[in-house]
This record gives C-alpha cells, structure tokens and sequence, in this order.
C-alpha cells in the first residue's frame, strides 16, 4: 500500500490567498484527505474510486454558502487549486481518471 506523499501541500494556492478564509479550506482540505486515506488502502477498482472522489466533491459543493457566508466563494482560483491537488493525487497513486471526471460533481 503507498502512502502519499506527506511533503505535497493540499490545496497550497488556497492557503496562500487572504480571500479564502483557512478554517474553510481547511474542510475542503479534510474532505480531500478522506479521499487520499481510502486510496492508501490500495484500492484499485475505478468505479469505487470515483464514487469516493464524487462523495468528496458533493460535500466541497455543500461547503459554497460557507464561503459565502465568509465573503469568499468557490471560483475559479479555487477551482484551479482543488483541480492541481486533485490532478497530483491521481498522478501519485497512478489512477487512470481524469481531472474533470474525477471532481465532474462540481458546482463550482
């Protein structure tokens, strides 16, 4: 079982942006750690897996009057961070989805 790698810093962009408030990005950040968790098991089946990246994209979608709430919103700079972070996890564990498939429950 691969373990991810603990030097890469999820959603990296997000943080370093004053318009997304951390405790917010830090959830998005749990929901994407969740994900990594279950592959670190090993699973290979690609049905699973993108089951697992939808539940963690429809929760993200949950999180949008959050930030909202907190005078941000899930846009294209987030998009792009959540995509990056997404797109490097996919690479790591040598899954063979695409980016857009995998976060294809987006409202953002």
């Amino acid at each position: 079982m691969k373990k991810f790698d603990a030097d890469y810093k999820l959603l990296e962009d997000m943080y370093e942006d004053g318009y997304f408030p951390d405790f917010l990005v830090d959830k998005l950040r749990d929901l994407i750690e969740n994900v990594i968790t279950f592959l670190e098991t090993g699973e290979q089946d690609l049905q699973k897996i993108q089951e697992k990246f939808d539940e963690m994209t429809l929760a993200a979608n949950d999180l949008e009057e959050e930030f909202e709430e907190n005078g941000s919103e899930l846009e294209t700079a987030a998009r792009e961070s959540i995509g990056a972070t997404v797109a490097y996890i996919l690479q790591w564990f040598e899954i063979n989805i695409g980016v857009e498939d995998a976060i294809r429950e987006r409202d953002w």
